[in-house]
């Protein structure tokens, strides 16, 4: 089983992986939502087991050095296989906000880029491996996916800008996954020389790579890309994880943001002729009548609808209030 861009088995796994999510969408859209969150969080709890059991089969069977290595989570996928069981337990909705984004976005990127089995040295001896890695991250995508397809969570636009903040924490749980991973001992350090950072970098932390990290570069402070102090002093390298902090935001809120419009755009919208509504309140200056009213929002939600906030009527100086002066009338 030989995966190489555009050929039958880079569809194969397309056509399977799409196709799965659209048969669990339709098995389990008129179930209970008890029976959804079941069967939606077993597989995510297989897929953490999964991720053990590879050990079983090679390249990790054959290969000590890299089961060490890859049996931690040090990527963002294999980070979110130990956190995403967690997450969709949650009551939090950042953190499920976290898995949609994220999940969607990393899991869809694996299976039309799937550079890990692509670049395999024996990828007919790998086969199960191969396997392996498409479930792990179809479920990545499909299970967040089907989380609000099925209702389980709603998604706002209003909550995007917690998205980078999640996955830069995230980014910190795999940071301290390497940091242990060397300090006990199961891999080497990331070598001599300090400033190289290509040692199991695939989720950038420690600094852009040759490939598609330098994308990234072009946004962040040049504060982050030099040692600041020391008999290093000025030479170029990226702070690890700070780095990161500026494209996340800048590269990632707007995309989580086109993907809630795809969602919550009448929300969105909602808003929008409130806002609007709420300037042309603060300079109008005649009161809106019933009719205006309903036919400019009769159509909307009563929950949607923004407040008209009538003019207060203009007293005449010749007007005498009689209550104000405790005039009794019937004197």
């Amino acid at each position: 089983m030989i995966v190489k861009m555009f050929n039958f088995w880079y569809f194969f796994w397309i056509v399977v992986t799409i196709g799965a999510c659209v048969g669990l969408y339709f098995l389990l859209r008129n179930k209970s939502d008890r029976t959804k969150k079941i069967v939606l969080w077993s597989i995510l709890a297989f897929a953490l087991v999964l991720h053990f059991l590879k050990a079983l089969f090679p390249p990790y069977s054959t290969d000590i050095n890299r089961l060490y290595r890859d049996s931690w989570f040090v990527n963002i996928c294999g980070a979110n296989i130990a956190l995403f069981p967690i997450f969709f337990l949650s009551k939090n909705k950042h953190l499920k906000d976290y898995m949609f984004y994220i999940g969607v976005l990393s899991g869809l990127i694996s299976l039309f880029y799937p550079m890990e089995v692509i670049i395999k040295s024996n990828p007919s001896g790998e086969w199960l491996d191969v396997i392996r890695f498409y479930i792990h991250h179809g479920i990545l995508w499909i299970v967040p996916l089907l989380m609000v397809l099925l209702g389980l969570h709603d998604v706002e636009y209003t909550r995007v800008w917690s998205v980078p903040i999640s996955l830069l924490a995230v980014m910190l749980f795999i940071m301290l996954n390497q940091v242990l991973q060397s300090e006990l001992g199961f891999i080497p350090l990331r070598g001599d020389d300090m400033l190289d950072i290509n040692y199991k970098n695939s989720s950038l932390i420690w600094g852009p790579d040759n490939d598609i990290g330098w994308l990234l570069t072009w946004c962040v402070p040049k504060v982050f890309k030099t040692i600041p102090v020391g008999e290093l002093a000025g030479t170029a390298k990226y702070w690890p994880w700070f780095w990161l902090i500026v494209p996340a935001f800048v590269l990632l809120t707007p995309i989580c943001f086109g993907i809630a419009m795809i969602f919550n755009s009448r929300a969105f919208k909602m808003d929008c002729l409130l806002f609007i509504d709420k300037v042309k309140a603060r300079f109008a200056t005649e009161e809106e009548s019933d009719e205006e009213y309903e036919r400019k929002y009769g159509e909307i939600p009563e929950k949607y609808r923004p407040k008209r906030k009538s003019k207060p009527k203009k007293k005449d100086v010749f007007d005498i209030d009689l209550e104000d002066k405790n005039i009794d009338t019937e004197k």
